[in-house]
């Protein structure tokens, strides 16, 4: 039986997983395989056009501890979906990771950002068009910021159109509502899961 953690506190683990044992009261025997201190994790924040793709494709990289979808760098509050996809908020669509740099570099994170979209449509990734689908790395560290300019010019070298990637400390960030988290995993808009397994090279779809 497969399943997809979607939360854990220091007493109960929250499972999605479509089966006939959804939605029941369960007791597990759970052998922890690995466990990393708090102190040691990192986040790196990412806006690559639609949330939904480049979540699923960062789930499947080694040393990813978990992923979460949101909105960040724009002038309201705690927006909705709707009013980011408006283009009147002046949010990103993100998909922010907690990695283990131990395990991952943010160098390595940066590579599958620039592999995951096309860094030269300003403001829109193939049919998805508006502010809110702009490229972006969004830093939580100097070290971040300093990585993320060398690795757009490095980018910009290989590149014969202009990179508009935009990178900015991170601000006023906001998870986006729970449908959003996962959603390819869960099944997309086909009701049809796809894996997020460390090392999975399965082509994405980006809608399901």
């Amino acid at each position: 039986m497969a399943a997809l953690v979607t939360s854990i506190d220091k007493e109960t683990i929250k499972l999605d997983l479509n089966h006939e044992l959804a939605g029941k009261a369960l007791t597990f025997d759970v052998e922890l395989m690995k466990l990393v201190p708090s102190e040691r994790m990192a986040r790196a924040t990412f806006g690559a056009g639609c949330f939904w793709g480049p979540e699923l494709a960062f789930m499947r990289v080694p040393g990813v501890l978990s992923t979460e979808v949101g909105y960040t760098n724009g002038e309201t509050e705690n927006p909705s979906y709707e009013e980011v996809c408006s283009g009147t908020t002046g949010h990103a669509e993100v998909v922010q990771v907690v990695y283990d740099p131990e395990e991952v570099s943010y160098e390595r994170l940066l590579e599958e950002f620039w592999a995951r979209h096309n860094p030269t449509q300003l403001n829109r990734q193939g049919n998805d068009v508006g502010t809110q689908y702009r490229s972006g790395i969004f830093t939580h560290t100097p070290a971040q910021l300093e990585a993320a300019m060398k690795s757009k010019a490095a980018q910009q070298g290989k590149s014969k159109e202009p990179v508009v990637t935009v990178v900015e400390e991170l601000a006023n960030y906001t998870s986006a509502e729970p449908y959003h988290q996962q959603y390819l995993a869960k099944g997309g808009r086909g009701g049809r899961p796809q894996d997020p397994r460390k090392g999975c090279t399965d082509p994405i779809r980006c809608y399901g």
